[in-house]
């Protein structure tokens, strides 16, 4: 049974990303690798997180993932390179993703800043997309 939740963030994943031949939300991981252990793990995540949330009023794709990308920053997380390419998805450049892990540099520190950069690097070279240079 489909919840108006559920399509909804379904609706608003199939906005965010690109599908493939494995997924129909392409590279965004929605937690089906826990089914055995946390069955109800991909609804939670489609109806709060892009069903509630980012489905939200008030804020523009590139705004919600660029937010997103500052608070995985921030906290270190890995997630930050699945978001990366939610970014260039929504039509961030990778300018901006940058100017934004570099923004950050004074509020999260050096080493994560850093790590982050690496990981948007490998997502950009996967992506076949560079930085432009100054």
């Amino acid at each position: 049974m489909t919840t108006d939740r559920y399509q909804r963030g379904m609706d608003k994943l199939k906005e965010l990303t690109v599908p493939d031949e494995h997924s129909v939300t392409g590279h965004m991981d929605i937690g089906e690798g826990f089914k055995d252990v946390a069955p109800d793990l991909s609804r939670f995540i489609v109806e709060f997180a892009f069903g509630d949330i980012y489905a939200r009023d008030g804020l523009d794709n590139k705004q919600k993932v660029l937010t997103t990308i500052s608070a995985l920053v921030a906290q270190g997380t890995p997630q930050i390179g699945m978001h990366v390419v939610t970014g260039l998805n929504v039509g961030l450049t990778p300018k901006e993703i940058v100017g934004c892990i570099v923004h950050l540099i004074p509020y999260v520190g050096f080493p994560r800043a850093l790590n982050a950069l690496r990981v948007a690097q490998e997502v950009f070279t996967e992506q076949g997309v560079a930085v432009p240079e100054e």
